[in-house]
């Protein structure tokens, strides 16, 4: 029966003549067999053909960037942890993409940060909302798609990603203290998030993103049902043409640290580790992307993207759907940090990452060095 290996004998060995001062001889291989040198895969890598034959090519047209838009500046406010990168005023929203379209990059996300938040995260779904103001200004004065983030955290006070138990914090408190639970402060406090409570207000956000111009909604609090519920209620608006851009697939991961500094939107207690998923899971990708397509999922998306290009590469392969990936603020800061070190070239290493994203199966990137990458294409 056959294992599917290679037998080690039946592989050609090869003699190689050369030429001295005392006449040629041969030195021959393991066994002294001519090997077959038909095939010479460096012939196609030289300089006019290495390019023909380039299996995935990164266009600007592939990318996505991310926008901060922060209602309680008036100027704009660098991101210390995303070296290149800032938090703008509404007034200055539109000249923000519009530096983001003169790279050739045709597409960004918006996320807020509000001038006030309270329990509920009420700013998300106002109408004079820091995200619909800056959506209804770049809609009117450019031609950028704009895709907005759908989640509460960054509206909230305890700066969950949805409505909480009332007694979160205080079970929260509870279980880190008592050395009995099993991996203390990392517990959260069990489930936090009062799942179908959120459901509504996540809805009632996306509704009032697409009014105010947003042409693709991206739902990323991962309750459960999120997908459904926006699409229900875009519906029902008469929004059935808006597209929504599933965070179907979105672990909880150490490389979000630097855009909870840009969103200002850590948790105040407490961690995500009850909603979002655990790192260690493969097969529950494919599941949740699943559930996200039957529930009317346009675009699915995995997050964070190079510490699970094999979960973009399954879910390309199981799904037909357009597949999205989020190369996250701690793959960007990682890369920046190490190439001011001088440990590595920052431009060549961000290329080859959002290439290889690209090259798993990702039709979308959302990704910091959207500008970067797009002004250094041929």
């Amino acid at each position: 029966m056959s294992t599917g290996r290679k037998d080690i004998n039946s592989i050609p060995r090869y003699e190689i003549s050369r030429r001295g001062a005392f006449g040629s001889h041969k030195r021959a291989g393991a066994v002294g067999r001519d090997m077959d040198m038909t095939r010479r895969p460096r012939r196609l890598r030289r300089d006019g053909v290495r390019g023909l034959v380039s299996e995935t090519t990164l266009n600007a047209s592939d990318l996505i960037a991310p926008v901060f838009v922060d209602a309680t500046t008036e100027a704009r406010v660098p991101i210390e942890s995303m070296p290149g990168h800032e938090r703008v005023p509404v007034s200055e929203a539109v000249a923000r993409v519009e530096e983001v379209l003169a790279t050739g990059v045709e597409a960004v996300i918006v996320f807020g940060v509000p001038e006030s938040k309270d329990e509920r995260g009420s700013r998300a779904w106002a109408e004079d909302g820091v995200v619909q103001e800056a959506v209804r200004r770049i809609t009117a004065e450019t031609d950028a798609y704009v895709i907005t983030d759908v989640c509460l955290c960054e509206y909230t006070e305890h700066g969950h990603c949805g409505v909480l138990a009332s007694d979160a914090r205080e079970n929260w408190e509870e279980r880190r203290s008592d050395p009995g639970v099993a991996g203390g402060a990392r517990t959260g406090g069990g489930l936090t998030v009062k799942n179908d409570e959120t459901l509504d207000l996540l809805a009632r956000t996306a509704v009032s993103h697409v009014e105010a111009g947003a042409d693709m909604v991206a739902p990323s609090s991962m309750a459960d049902g999120q997908v459904g519920a926006l699409r229900a209620a875009l519906d029902e608006a008469g929004h059935e043409n808006v597209p929504v851009m599933a965070y179907a697939v979105k672990y909880e991961s150490a490389f979000y640290g630097p855009f909870r500094d840009a969103a200002d939107g850590a948790p105040a207690f407490g961690d995500r580790r009850h909603y979002q998923m655990d790192p260690a899971n493969g097969r529950e990708a494919m599941r949740m992307a699943e559930r996200d397509a039957a529930e009317g999922a346009d675009v699915l998306m995995v997050k964070p993207a190079l510490p699970y290009l094999d979960v973009v590469a399954d879910v390309r392969r199981e799904f037909d759907h357009p597949v999205a990936a989020y190369n996250v603020s701690g793959e960007y800061a990682m890369l920046k940090a190490a190439g001011e070190k001088g440990w590595l070239d920052a431009t060549e290493s961000a290329y080859e990452s959002v290439l290889s994203i690209k090259r798993a199966g990702a039709d979308l990137i959302i990704t910091y060095f959207a500008e970067d990458i797009a002004r250094s294409l041929p």
